[in-house]
């Protein structure tokens, strides 16, 4: 009898300890839940208009989910895909997104109807535009396009705004020219002879190249006047309202635009995955160092990736205001900051 109650007892003992060892671990479990949730809970939103679907001279921030740059300042990103920099404009002021992937062109027009903005981010301080015409066309000069036939993307896009951007430089107008709207497609044209030149981006003759266009002269826009293609804009009110967090999008941002300076293979790589026309990695090699080679500039040398030149902006918009393109005087040095760049 004896001997069957210190069993009981012995059993009783372990059972004890296993229900302690069961309350300890669910608390710990518990504790780990908690210390997850508080993580997540530090992780902060941040919304980003792009000008366009999520191509591959973007793929360093499409690369988020192998890299992190933006994780590891604590920020979670959303990218909110466009139609141009008027969409990329137009979202954030809506309140759809904090930050605007646009076009110095889409920031001018939003400028001269009262928008309250702030750029603050030189994504890239080269002009990427051109415009291309066959070589027996003999086109060599701004001054050659006189006369001529021009095909553009459309009438509210880049390519005419630089394209007249162009022609003034060359003290010529748009009634020197006729202008043609050629669509997306705007090299086909150009192939087929209906137009002796017509306005593009470098990616844009990179694609073309592929398709057959044969040997051709390329006037660059940045030659006669070097704006920058893209900046990062936001309102007044998300500039004022949330400057921490922007100084940390910028800093992981440039850390992102870092790496695919250093690794274009591998942004050509992961392209693929994610870019919706980066189905070929050679051609996404070809794209990636062009955009990377438009990042920098003798300023952001200087200064660090995202630098940013009022005079240079200050210039384009007087020229916009020329062009007829804008109604009001624009003063840059109230729209331009470099406060939240990152310190070299």
């Amino acid at each position: 009898m004896r001997r069957k109650t210190m069993v009981t007892v012995w059993l009783l003992a372990i059972a004890l300890f296993l229900a302690a060892c069961g309350a300890a671990g669910q608390k710990q479990e518990e504790a780990g839940r908690t210390t997850g949730k508080a993580k997540e809970e530090k992780t902060e939103q941040l919304r980003v208009a792009l000008w366009s679907q999520p191509i591959t001279e973007q793929t360093n921030l499409l690369a988020e989910k192998e890299k992190g740059f933006f994780k590891e300042k604590g920020l979670n990103v959303t990218l909110i895909p466009g139609a141009g920099g008027g969409d990329a404009i137009k979202n954030i002021l809506s309140g759809q997104a904090d930050i605007a992937f646009t076009d110095p062109g889409s920031l001018f027009f939003a400028l001269d109807k009262g928008a309250k903005l702030k750029v603050i981010y030189n994504i890239y301080p080269q002009n990427v535009f051109n415009v291309v015409s066959l070589k027996d066309k003999q086109i060599t000069k701004p001054e050659d396009l006189k006369g001529k036939k021009i095909g553009v993307y459309s009438l509210s896009s880049g390519t005419r705004q630089n394209l007249l951007v162009l022609l003034h430089q060359a003290g010529l107008s748009e009634n020197d020219v006729t202008i043609v709207e050629t669509g997306l497609l705007n090299f086909a044209p150009l192939m087929q002879g209906q137009v002796d030149a017509t306005a593009a981006t470098d990616t844009g003759l990179v694609m073309a190249k592929e398709k057959g266009l044969g040997d051709v002269n390329v006037i660059e826009v940045k030659n006669y006047l070097n704006i920058p293609s893209d900046v990062f804009v936001v309102t007044e009110k998300t500039y004022n309202e949330k400057k921490e967090l922007l100084q940390k999008f910028l800093e992981a941002y440039r850390n992102s635009a870092q790496w695919m300076i250093d690794h274009p293979e591998e942004a050509a790589s992961l392209a693929v995955k994610y870019a919706i026309d980066g189905k070929d990695e050679q051609r996404n090699l070809q794209i990636i160092q062009l955009r990377n080679a438009s990042s920098v500039s003798p300023l952001t040398e200087e200064k660090g990736l995202g630098a940013l030149d009022v005079n240079v902006l200050q210039q384009a918009a007087n020229t916009y205001k020329t062009l007829g393109l804008i109604k009001n005087d624009i003063h840059m040095a109230e729209v331009v900051t470099n406060e939240l760049l990152p310190k070299q």
